[in-house]
């Protein structure tokens, strides 16, 4: 729970601040943003949504993470464990309207001044900005409820622990936000715990997350190593708050006070001023000429420059400089800067990249170059321009595209996210991308061709709601009570449209950008307690894959066990727990059942031929047939020549079937005087071989000494008619004298030499940093009994443009010194780039049985870092040993 305590107090400061003005919120706000926290494990960010919820209702008491009374995190699986499981989406106003006494107004010409900083700090306009906040989870088995986040938000913070620094999920949070190009900004929390290192932190930042970190403040300690406050290196002040209080006590000194009062401190600013000018001027020309314009001095340039200079650094794609913010949460030191970065850095939504749409597999653009009629197959989506501007383009008006503009006038949404909730059902959260959706809209879903009413709206906080009646471009809302849609949909309303039909043309195909689902990595098989309950399973699952699209479930043919796959040990227990808890079906989950296969090592006998004969009595009466049988092992790889009169089939489990017909023509005829044709009931041929491979299969499917299927066996049948035709001689007498014929041979062949047991060998590409590489390599090769195919360095991520991504050199990073960091502010071999020694991929074939539970051990390895990803290859023999091991195994 410590770790949690550091973050409380960030929404205990909006908590207050926000209190007084929940109905003047409810105005039409100046700017809107959708953004996100990224975090991992437990990076004390709870209190930062937590009050932004709270002030809307301010008479409930306030959130307490020790009682499990937190609002983001409400289902009872989040409280008793503490950690964020599912996504939930808050709103809130900043900075809050009107006038507080003890809000400090730290910037008074605040809205007043052209191209002011529209934050600046603290002070009120008469219209606050609406921030959209998604809380997601920071465990890496949720790393879907992350992804579909990140497709519908326009800018992110990272909450980095000042402690910990930069961790694995970090890195892989951080790159998932840079494929979908959200700008980002960083927060060092815990500054007041002992050990908080933040120079080490923001070289981090550099080195293993691949930007620059722009420095906008840095900690102020008391002589003894205490968290007193933040320096401002944009408005170049210090902002003291008082110890011990709750962050509403903030004292503003200037500059010059400060060299008075600090010394050291007020150096340091310095310091972190001329190298935060001096980094800009690296990537922004505009900086230069200000730096220029100010007789190339670091400190004369004003911060409504840098914060310009900032704000368009970090729209860039590829994001080369991240904002860097220093504070802690607990105490709310450090807050209020870095909400004014939020409303100052971060994009609003008709500032975003236009969203990219489908109405064709090759016909792909942006959203406002279709609605303009412009998008063709050839027509790239325009990225360099808001879709604001781009909707303005005028185009002559022909029927098309009135229809086109009628859709503009109307919505095009995308669904992100359903959960079924237990009181008011089915609720599906959506993000808005054109027009507005207004209350009992009728939605066409292009994904699944269908129409469905949204007779409700809903503005979600948490877990509660506020009913409302529409829904605008760039807003995050939520429809209750829709049947079909499923995460990644896109919903369209458009006026005039057939409700059965949808619209027409390529309105009716339109698609946003789904969302991507990573591959299922852990596995558990599902049984019902009883045949009774089977159903109600069934159904319990298919609301549990429309939630959460990254599980999966399948039925293994063999074993007939339902398996339920997903991202780790830790996203199927709350699954479990969903479906039995929540969802009240009795089952419970266990082990997979590996299907293994038996191979025969020798043939059948001395004299290779069985004969098999099928006689008895069915439905009152006989039936009687024969064929001859031989069973010979198939080579991996090795071809089976046919000859004359012979007939080959490809079975299951790369079992091979030869039927030979010596004398018979291929219409069943006789080959020859001397010899009989088929008679009329079994023909024609192509019944009687049918016949035949049914039997085989069927003898297949059960080995002679440990009842797996038989894999690389070839079966050689013999059929004259002169001999095993009879006169009452039937299609499934001959099927069955087929089975019981391989039957034999195959308890013959495994007479003569034990059969060979076989498992499923899975085909793994692993992803590791370098300097864990050899021991991956070496639990895979020698632990694991695995092979590796190939060692390659993974290929450098390009930006949206084609631009390959620059490394950092981290010698060059400005970071103030640690005094109080108890391990010296230095870095241990962080080297230069993206990642600390760039990842490797690593490409093997490991039996499946040993990649069961292998996701927590590769993570025990690699620190958190390692990810892996596998698909079936083959089956291979296992040797004496290894076999003799897993037969023990199963007793």
């Amino acid at each position: 729970q410590d770790d949690y305590h550091g973050a409380y107090a960030l929404l205990q400061w909006l908590y207050q601040a926000n209190r007084r003005y929940v109905e003047a919120s409810l105005r039409q706000p100046r700017r809107l943003f959708n953004f996100k926290r990224i975090k991992w494990s437990s990076f004390g960010v709870y209190p930062f949504s937590e009050l932004q919820c709270r002030y809307l209702t301010p008479s409930l008491a306030l959130p307490d993470v020790d009682e499990g009374s937190t609002v983001t995190d409400f289902l009872p699986a989040e409280r008793a464990r503490g950690i964020t499981i599912q996504s939930a989406a808050i709103s809130f106003s900043w900075p809050p309207l009107g006038s507080d006494p003890w809000i400090p107004l730290l910037n008074p010409d605040c809205g007043t001044v052209p191209g002011q900083p529209k934050a600046a700090f603290t002070a009120a306009p008469a219209n606050p900005h609406t921030i959209n906040l998604i809380d997601t989870p920071g465990h890496a088995d949720f790393t879907f409820e992350v992804l579909r986040s990140l497709r519908v938000l326009d800018g992110a913070v990272c909450i980095l622990d000042g402690v910990a620094g930069v961790e694995a999920q970090t890195e892989k949070v951080w790159s998932q936000a840079s494929a979908y190009r959200i700008p980002r900004l960083v927060f060092v929390n815990k500054l007041d715990r002992d050990g908080a290192a933040f120079g080490r932190t923001v070289r981090e930042v550099g080195a293993k997350l691949g930007v620059w970190p722009a420095v906008c403040g840095i900690p102020w300690w008391t002589a003894e190593g205490k968290l007193k406050g933040v320096g401002d290196a944009i408005g170049l002040r210090g902002l003291r708050y008082v110890d011990g209080g709750d962050g509403k006590d903030v004292e503003v000194i200037n500059l010059k006070d400060l060299e008075s009062e600090d010394a050291g401190f007020a150096e340091e600013l310095t310091k972190a001023r001329v190298a935060l000018v001096e980094l800009l001027a690296e990537h922004d020309d505009l900086m230069v000429e200000d730096y220029l314009a100010a007789d190339e001095d670091q400190l004369a340039i004003s911060p409504t420059s840098v914060i310009s200079c900032l704000r368009r650094c970090t729209s860039r794609d590829p994001q080369r400089i991240a904002p860097i913010y220093p504070g802690a949460s607990f105490r709310n030191v450090g807050v209020q800067p870095l909400l004014d970065a939020v409303v100052d850095l971060l994009p609003s939504p008709d500032e975003q990249a236009d969203p990219e749409v489908s109405i064709a597999p090759s016909i792909k653009g942006g959203l406002s170059q279709f609605l303009s009629g412009k998008l063709t197959a050839s027509t790239p989506p325009d990225r360099s321009k808001p879709s604001s501007k781009a909707t303005s383009i005028s185009k002559p008006k022909s029927t098309s595209n009135l229809a086109l503009q009628d859709l503009s006038a109307s919505c095009c949404a995308l669904a992100f996210k359903v959960v079924a909730d237990p009181k008011r059902g089915v609720l599906v959260y959506l993000r808005v991308y054109s027009g507005t959706l207004t209350r009992n809209s009728t939605l066409w879903n292009t994904n699944l061709q269908v129409s469905e009413r949204a007779q409700r709206l809903l503005k979600m906080y948490a877990n509660d709601a506020v009913e409302v009646e529409s829904i605008a471009a760039g807003q995050i809302g939520v429809i209750p009570g829709l049947k079909f849609a499923r995460t990644g949909d896109t919903l369209v309303s458009f006026a005039g449209a057939n409700p059965k039909t949808g619209p027409s043309g390529a309105i009716s195909g339109l698609q946003l950008r789904p969302i991507d689902v990573p591959p299922p990595v852990f596995f558990v098989s599902v049984e019902p307690n009883s045949l009774a309950e089977a159903k109600h399973i069934g159904e319990s699952l298919d609301l549990l894959l429309r939630e959460d699209p990254s599980l999966h479930v399948s039925v293994d043919e063999e074993s007939g066990q339902t398996l339920l796959s997903g991202m780790g040990e830790l996203h199927l227990e709350i699954a479990r727990d969903r479906l039995v808890g929540d969802l009240r079906a009795k089952a419970r989950l266990g082990g997979i059942e590996i299907g293994y296969r038996e191979a025969v090592t020798g043939s059948s006998g001395a004299d290779g031929v069985v004969e098999g004969v099928y006689e008895r009595e069915v439905a009152g009466r006989w039936a009687k047939g024969g064929v001859g049988v031989v069973i010979e092992p198939l080579s991996e790889g090795g071809e089976v020549g046919s000859q004359e009169h012979e007939q080959g089939f490809e079975l299951a489990d790369k079992n091979y079937l030869v039927v030979a017909t010596p004398t018979l023509q291929a219409d069943g005829s006789a080959a020859s005087e001397e010899t009989i044709g088929l008679p009329e009931p079994l023909l024609p041929m192509s019944a009687l071989m049918l016949a035949f491979r049914n039997g085989v299969s069927a003898a297949c499917a059960r080995g002679p000494s440990h009842g797996y299927p038989m894999h690389s066996t070839l079966v050689r049948l013999t059929f004259d008619p002169a001999r095993h035709v009879f006169p009452n001689t039937t299609l499934a007498a001959l099927a069955s004298a087929a089975r019981l014929g391989v039957l034999e041979a195959l308890k013959l062949s495994a007479k003569g030499s034990e059969t060979a047991l076989m498992e499923p060998v899975m085909l793994v590409t692993i992803s590791v940093d370098e300097g864990n590489l050899g021991a991956v390599v070496h639990d895979i090769s020698s632990a694991r009994g695995g092979s590796i195919v190939s060692l390659d360095s993974e290929e450098t991520t390009p930006s949206s443009h084609g631009d390959a991504v620059v490394g950092v050199d981290v010698s060059r990073i400005y970071a103030p010194p640690d005094p109080f960091a108890g391990g010296g502010d230095g870095l241990v071999d962080l080297g230069t780039g993206g990642l600390a020694g760039g990842m490797k991929q690593i490409v093997a074939r490991v039996p499946l049985k040993e990649m069961v539970g292998y996701l927590k051990h590769l993570r025990s390895l690699t620190g958190g870092r390692g990810t892996f990803t596998m698909v079936v290859d083959r089956f291979e023999r296992m040797g004496g040993q290894r076999m003799k091991a897993v037969l023990s195994g199963m007793r």
